[in-house]
């Protein structure tokens, strides 16, 4: 254990001095995660603008007494509604006085109840936003649900229900106004918002070339000629290349909660339980490193490994979601499950959600799982270079 440690502590001390190793661990990382920040960070806080209706609703009429008082009742949203003429109304989005223009024709309710088509018009103006989005659709739903009344009253009527009953439903059905809440939702269990799903994402990328300066640099050393004097002194081979793993899992995790700290100060995530994200980190470190010893093996030179390392690292870390969501089904979505970044993105979104380490067995199987076959792998794959 005393080689051990003077192995790995002399490794490390080496490794601290190279800047490339802070480079690609925090600084570049970091800077990336700021830069999502500046561009994402606000997605989530939508706020809704107020908004004007211009409204031609002819008098007495039920469905644009239904409207205006639909208008009326959307919580989370700042709607005033002026009541004008259809012409006036057209008028005023194209002034820019109102955002949307909505015109129902006279007798409307009427050519409803007899089954003749009737058209209500909405124009928006050149401003229109999310806003008006949602306006249009409050309007939509209403003329289906007035449109469903006017149907339950024509089957009332085929049941042989009376005049006055007939209105009585009819009158029920349109009058049930559905009112639109807006309010401010949280992610769900399990799941990660926008924010911390891209710091986890972007801490599983940076962790595939954090962990190389560990294991690959066996490489480098073999070059300079360090490796030939280690393999010539009395400690074992194994120990050699174990402090060379330790190096890895130590740059991996330091760096990893680094990143993760940072990012949730930047967005404001809240990744759960410190002891279930240790665990998380800890097993994804594992799972990267291991990835390593494939690419020490089938590399001749250092520069053929960092082109492996790279393609594996990007490719992985961009299907574990480092940059947006990625979602599939069938066999791809297997494949995809089993990527250790993105089971410990989804390790991280069920600790999230209140879990706790019974409840990312899943995640860290999968990790883990990742972390066996690719230490089996090196076994058999043909050591191309030299130095395991």
């Amino acid at each position: 254990m005393r080689n051990l440690w003077t192995l790995t502590r002399a490794d490390l001390r080496q490794r601290l001095r190279d800047r490339s190793v802070l480079i690609f661990a925090l600084v570049v990382p970091l800077a990336l995660i700021s830069v999502l920040n500046l561009v994402f960070g606000g997605v989530e806080d939508l706020e809704l603008e107020p908004v004007t209706v211009a409204a031609s609703t002819p008098a007495d009429d039920m469905l644009g007494e239904v409207l205006l008082t639909t208008y009326g009742q959307m919580d989370g949203m700042d709607v005033t509604v002026e009541q004008v003429g259809a012409r006036e109304a057209r008028g005023m989005v194209d002034d820019g006085e109102a955002h949307l223009a909505v015109v129902v024709p006279g007798g409307i309710s009427a050519d409803l109840e007899a089954g003749r088509d009737a058209t209500v018009e909405m124009v928006e103006g050149d401003d229109a936003g999310v806003e008006v989005d949602v306006l249009q659709s409050v309007t939509r739903s209403v003329l289906d649900q007035y449109r469903a009344g006017v149907v339950a009253a024509a089957a009332g009527g085929e049941l042989g229900l009376t005049q006055a009953e007939l209105g009585s439903i009819s009158e029920q059905v349109a009058a049930a106004t559905s009112t639109m809440t807006v309010v401010e939702g949280e992610a769900p269990d399990q799941q990660l918002d926008t924010g911390a799903a891209l710091v986890a994402g972007q801490a599983g990328l940076f962790l595939l070339f954090t962990v190389g300066f560990g294991v690959l640099g066996m490489l480098t050393e073999r070059k300079q000629g360090t490796l030939a004097r280690l393999w010539s002194t009395p400690v074992r081979p194994g120990l050699v290349v174990l402090s060379k793993a330790l190096v890895s899992l130590l740059l991996g995790v330091v760096a990893t909660g680094v990143l993760l700290g940072v990012g949730a100060l930047l967005f404001g995530a809240d990744f759960g339980s410190p002891l279930v994200v240790a665990v998380l980190v800890l097993c994804v470190v594992i799972a990267a490193t291991s990835l390593m010893f494939i690419i020490v093996r089938l590399a001749r030179t250092e520069e053929q490994a960092n082109i492996v390392q790279s393609i594996l690292a990007i490719g992985l870390g961009t299907a574990g979601g480092s940059f947006f969501p990625i979602s599939a089904s069938g066999a791809l979505g297997t494949v995809l499950d089993l990527n250790p970044v993105a089971a410990f993105t989804r390790g991280l979104g069920i600790s999230h959600g209140g879990g706790g380490l019974g409840d990312v067995g899943g995640p860290i199987l999968v990790m883990l799982g990742f972390a066996v076959v690719c230490l089996l792998l090196s076994r058999v794959v043909p050591d191309r270079g030299g130095v395991l």
